[in-house]
């Protein structure tokens, strides 16, 4: 595998900035769940460094639980639009007030089922944090409640977002520069 330097086109949002936006997103959850039953649901994979450091900034008494949902394959840069649960919950989320946390949001398909079967579930509410929001790419309607930057429509990787499931442990978000990435064969 490359280098990630030899892939990164621009560094989009550096850590410093990333760490802040989580900070602010954790005073405001705090504030809006003061009293309630919350729990932190987070997509794996690449939401994990997102949830941790949300967690970490969210000073009323929260659970966490995870569910790997695929859509995309190896070295796939589209959804294939179909979801398909691969780990589910632990835990029962019926009244409880849910966060679902994630990377990105954008196409929507995969996240928008998501949705459709934890509302299933009868949650007390049920509502999105998401780290970055590709709203030009959006085909399905996904209400964000929680955003941390909404960014335009390029390939980015870093901060749990993975490229061909590498470089999820950079502490920024970087643009893959497509004239130089390979995907596997």
């Amino acid at each position: 595998m490359q280098n990630y330097q030899d892939l990164l086109s621009e560094i989009l949002i550096d850590a410093d900035k990333l760490q802040a936006r989580v900070a602010e997103l954790g005073q405001q959850i705090s504030a809006d769940y003061a009293g309630a039953d919350l729990l932190l649901i987070c997509i794996l994979r690449g939401g994990v460094p997102f949830m941790v450091d949300l967690s970490r900034n969210i000073t009323v008494p929260h659970m966490m639980d995870f569910m790997a949902v695929s859509s995309y394959g190896a070295g796939k840069r589209e959804s294939s639009g179909t979801a398909r649960v691969t780990l589910d919950l632990q835990m029962d989320i019926r009244g409880k007030d849910v966060l679902l946390v994630e990377d990105i949001i954008d196409s929507g398909h995969t996240f928008a089922s998501v949705l459709n079967l934890l509302g299933t579930r009868q949650p007390r509410s049920l509502k999105v944090c998401a780290l970055l929001d590709k709203p030009s790419r959006r085909e399905a309607y996904i209400p964000i409640h929680y955003c941390g930057f909404e960014i335009a429509n390029k390939f980015v990787f870093g901060y749990g977002l993975d490229l061909d499931e590498y470089y999820r442990n950079l502490r920024f978000v970087g643009v893959v520069d497509l004239d130089k990435y390979k995907p596997p064969a």
